[in-house]
């Protein structure tokens, strides 16, 4: 049987659309909002990096307009977090995990879309970082949580580096699925590992 890229790209980027929507109704959580804050925060969580892709782009309309697929799976994972968040032990640490799930995703994800429309490389990796870093922004300004990306947090390297791999193994010629398995796994484990050991960039400004 042929290997379907574009199913498995799709696949990807929807299991990406789910995982950002959860992080962003699980951040609604911490703040006690309502089902429809949950969507809300959870919707605009899981398609604003894809949007601003698409923006940039110029692939209009965007993909959620096109397909609204996208748009009800935001919905849904943000609508069923509402009625598990409860039960959870830790929401923090579900929504660390979450993220880093996602961001590895659509970091890789929003690479590959980019190359489909011949960008250069340096445009595909700035694609793939902004897919991967500004539904997260969105959620941390609406919900007035600490911005992530704008600390020493190591958030969005970690998508430069998992873009980055994508491209360069992408460039080797290798079977496809091997770019994408590369990317994702790179991001994700730097992230976890950042998450796990409390690793943070250096930052010189910070008073000791």
């Amino acid at each position: 049987m042929p290997f379907d890229i574009t199913a498995v790209v799709n696949l990807m980027g929807l299991s990406a659309v789910a995982v950002f929507a959860i992080s962003g109704a699980l951040d609604a959580a911490r703040h006690r909002m309502d089902i429809l804050g949950f969507m809300l925060i959870g919707t605009v969580t899981g398609i604003g990096g894809g949007t601003l892709r698409d923006l940039l782009l110029g692939n209009l309309p965007v993909f959620w307009i096109r397909e609204p697929i996208w748009i009800s799976v935001c919905l849904i994972a943000s609508a069923a977090t509402y009625f598990i968040a409860p039960k959870l032990v830790s929401l923090s640490k579900a929504l660390l995990w979450m993220d880093a799930v996602g961001l590895a995703l659509f970091a890789v994800v929003g690479t590959e879309v980019a190359l489909n429309f011949d960008t250069t490389p340096l445009i595909a990796v700035c694609m793939g970082v902004m897919t991967a870093s500004f539904g997260g922004i969105a959620r941390d300004v609406l919900c007035s949580s600490n911005l992530t990306l704008m600390n020493e947090e190591l958030y969005i390297t970690t998508a430069l580096a998992g873009s980055v791999v994508y491209l360069s193994l992408n460039s080797l010629e290798l079977p496809h699925s091997y770019d994408l398995i590369g990317g994702f796994c790179v991001a994700f484990l730097l992230r976890a590992l950042a998450i796990r050991f409390n690793i943070k960039l250096p930052n010189p400004y910070k008073k000791a």
